[in-house]
């Protein structure tokens, strides 16, 4: 018998006519190493905004229950062509009761238990997801689950792979993001370095009340001298960004450069030979990247993803960062709500408006069933 239930589809067509709605279907039942997953909560992460609203003009958007219809700007629109007139279902990862199984030993043993899992359509009542991609929660809440995959994973495959580069320090730009703390917290447990950057004076309180030793606000008068400082305590030569446009690489770039010329016993016209690394993990801003290379020639800028890097770590690595945030769920992977919304109520003009801004420490979560 079919399992029925909500859903949320989000649909671009050649016009660039945005469609996100709410709508009635018949889940299958799973087979081999799949699971079927009564949703029960799950985040709205930065990742998630790309399909959902993308550069859509939400404030012109027309709003209905349960839909909003809105125009994608040309510029944007021609760039998705990949996309047009296919529904996509959006949620990328969520918490919930297994509550079927396909006839793999792996998925029966998950039946009837709690599990944090990564559907990739998580902004529903019911998922189908891989019973190798379900973490399973134990005591914890939905809640205390539901984001604990993609941010923690994250956090923890920053600091995996610096340890695989030969680094004992990293730079993040975005310190004070639901993501950050969790690195701040895991750097600060294994006596990794990190120089956080913020933009504001809370922030970077926020941070030092959970251990970061430095933290630079870059709206601060001194904020180049005090990354440079930063980087030259830490040694952190090696960074993460996620807003990718505009000058945040090209900030950390040009402070690594400063810090390395002054450590060169000898003057060179090429610049220091210090490698100087960043990843770009997110694009919060979707501008161009801005590069302008005064920073000697050992620079990398590569873009980096979570899935990726699972596949390439290897099982041994993946099952230990996946231990330890099962192991640390409410302390070093904890992860706080602004607002609790149901499907509907996140189509809604004032709950998009709010979400998509994408504001540090104000992050959705959606509760299907409420």
């Amino acid at each position: 018998m079919a399992t029925t239930g909500k859903q949320l589809f989000t649909t671009l067509e050649a016009d660039g006519t945005l469609t996100v709605a709410i709508e009635d279907v018949s889940f299958p039942d799973p087979t081999g190493n799949q699971v079927l997953v009564k949703m029960e909560a799950a985040p709205i992460n930065p990742s998630d905004l790309a399909i959902l609203v993308g550069g859509a003009d939400m404030e012109n958007a027309t709003y209905s229950p349960g839909k909003f219809v809105a125009k994608m700007p040309e510029a944007v629109n021609a760039g998705s062509k990949s996309r047009h007139g296919i529904k996509l279902p959006a949620g990328n990862e969520g918490a919930g009761t297994v509550v079927a199984a396909g006839d793999s030993d792996a998925a029966k043993a998950l039946v009837g238990q709690r599990v944090s899992c990564l559907p990739g359509h998580a902004f529903s009542q019911y998922c189908i997801a891989d019973a190798a991609m379900c973490l399973p929660l134990g005591d914890h809440t939905s809640e205390e689950g539901a984001s604990g995959f993609v941010n923690p994973m994250t956090a923890l495959g920053f600091v995996e792979n610096a340890r695989m580069d030969g680094q004992d320090a990293i730079l993040h730009t975005v310190g004070a993001s639901n993501l950050g703390q969790m690195l701040t917290r895991i750097c600060k447990e294994d006596g990794i370095g990190l120089v956080n950057i913020v933009r504001k004076a809370e922030q970077a309180d926020l941070l030092a009340k959970i251990g970061s030793t430095h933290v630079v606000n870059s709206s601060e008068d001194g904020f180049m001298d005090q990354l440079c400082s930063a980087i030259d305590d830490t040694g952190a030569f090696y960074g993460f960004d996620p807003v990718g446009g505009g000058q945040s690489v090209d900030t950390a770039f040009k402070a690594m450069e400063k810090v390395a010329v002054r450590q060169m016993t000898e003057y060179s016209r090429y610049g220091s030979n210090q490698a100087k690394r960043m990843f770009i993990y997110g694009r919060l801003d979707t501008s161009p990247t801005v590069l302008s290379p005064s920073y000697g020639f050992g620079w990398t800028l590569s873009g980096w993803l979570l899935f990726p890097f699972i596949q390439s770590a290897g099982q041994e690595t993946v099952s230990r960062m996946r231990k330890r945030v099962l192991d640390n769920l409410t302390t070093t992977f904890a992860s706080n709500y602004k607002k609790h919304v149901n499907l509907d109520e996140m189509l809604t003009k004032e709950a998009v408006t709010d979400y998509r801004a994408m504001k540090t420490g104000e992050k959705y979560l959606v509760t299907p069933w409420s």
